[in-house]
C-alpha cells in the first residue's frame, strides 16, 4: 500500500501463490465468490430501500408524521449503521469473514421479515435498528475477501460489479415492494422480500470458501501484522486522498440517501402515483442505468 513498487510487483495472476489446493486458484471459483457476493450486497439494499416505496401505506396505517418516517428511513437506521461498522470492520481482520457475512444477511433478513409483524411504530422502529445493525456487517468482510481474492490489477472492476448489488437491490426493493404492496400490503411485503435472506446465508457459510489473506498478493499469512485500530486511523487519516474522498462520500451519501427516501412520497402524494406503476420507473432509472454508469466507470478505473 505504501510501495508502488511492491504493489505493482504482486499484481499478478493468483495462480503463482504457494498454495496449490486454495479453491481461488480457479477463475470459475473467484467470480463464483464475485457474484455471491454481489448478491449479499443485492439483498442488503432490497431491504433498505424497501422502507422507502412502503411508507405512505405505513404512515396511513400506524398514523405517522414525516418526521417519525424521516427517523425511519434516517437516524434509526443510519446511527447503528455507522457505530456497528467500525467493531464489526476489526472482527473481519481477526475472524473467518465468510461467517460473519452469513450472520449479518442472516439478521437483516430476519429484522426486515419482523418489521411486517410490527405492531406500532416503537416495533418497527426497533426492527429497523435491527436492519441496520445487521447490514453493517456486509460490506467490511466482503471487501476483505475481494481483496484477497482479485490481484490490484483486476480489483477496480470487481469492485464496480460488486457495487452493482446497490442498483439491482434498488431495482427490486422499489419493483417488489411497489407491486406486494399494491397487491399484498406493505406488510406481505416485508415478509416476502425479508425470508429468502435466510436462504442466502445459508449458501454464503456452506459453499464461500475463506480465502487465504494476502492471497492475490503471494503475501503469507505468517508475515502479515496486525496493526492497532489507532494505528489504522492514523494511518488512513494521515492520508489527504482518504480524508477528502470520505467527506466528499459523506455528502453526496447525506443528499442521495436524503432524496431516495422522500422521491416515493413525492410522486405518490404530488402526482397520484400509486406504488406499483411508481416502482417500475424508479426501478428503470435507479436500477439499470444506475447499474450501467457503475460498473462502467469501475472499469474505466
Amino acid at each position: 500500500m505504501a510501495h508502488d513498487k511492491s504493489v505493482q510487483h504482486s499484481a499478478i495472476d493468483v495462480s503463482d501463490s504457494s498454495d496449490p489446493s486454495d479453491p481461488y486458484h480457479s477463475r470459475t471459483y473467484r467470480y463464483y465468490a464475485l457474484g455471491l457476493l454481489t448478491l449479499v450486497y443485492a439483498f442488503n439494499f432490497i431491504d433498505r430501500q424497501l422502507l422507502a416505496i412502503l411508507q405512505e401505506s405505513i404512515k396511513l396505517e400506524l398514523g405517522l408524521s414525516d418526521s417519525q418516517l424521516g427517523l425511519l428511513t434516517g437516524f434509526a437506521f443510519a446511527i447503528f449503521y455507522i457505530t456497528a461498522g467500525i467493531p464489526i470492520a476489526r472482527l473481519a481482520d481477526r475472524l473467518v469473514r465468510r461467517n460473519i457475512i452469513a450472520i449479518a444477511i442472516g439478521t437483516w433478513s430476519l429484522m426486515t421479515a419482523l418489521s411486517g409483524l410490527a405492531g406500532n411504530y416503537t416495533q418497527l422502529l426497533a426492527a429497523r435498528v435491527g436492519v441496520g445493525v445487521g447490514e453493517a456487517g456486509c460490506s467490511p468482510p466482503a471487501h476483505s475477501m475481494l481483496s484477497d481474492i482479485f490481484p490490484p490489477r483486476q480489483r477496480a472492476t470487481a469492485f464496480a460489479f460488486y457495487s452493482t448489488g446497490i442498483n439491482v437491490g434498488i431495482l427490486f426493493g422499489f419493483l417488489l415492494g411497489g407491486w406486494l404492496n399494491e397487491f399484498f400490503g406493505w406488510r406481505v411485503a416485508f415478509v416476502v422480500v425479508g425470508l429468502p435472506g435466510l436462504v442466502i446465508a445459508l449458501l454464503v457459510r456452506f459453499s464461500l470458501p475463506e480465502p487465504q489473506r494476502g492471497f492475490s498478493e503471494n503475501i503469507a499469512p505468517a508475515n502479515q501484522e496486525a496493526s492497532s485500530l489507532p494505528e489504522v486511523v492514523a494511518l488512513l487519516w494521515s492520508r489527504r486522498s482518504f480524508r477528502y474522498l470520505s467527506i466528499a462520500v459523506a455528502l453526496n451519501a447525506m443528499i442521495g440517501y436524503g432524496a431516495a427516501s422522500w422521491l416515493a412520497p413525492f410522486f405518490i402524494r404530488i402526482h397520484g402515483m400509486g406504488t406499483g406503476e411508481l416502482g417500475m420507473w424508479l426501478a428503470l432509472g435507479s436500477g439499470v442505468f444506475g447499474a450501467l454508469g457503475t460498473f462502467s466507470q469501475g472499469y474505466l478505473a
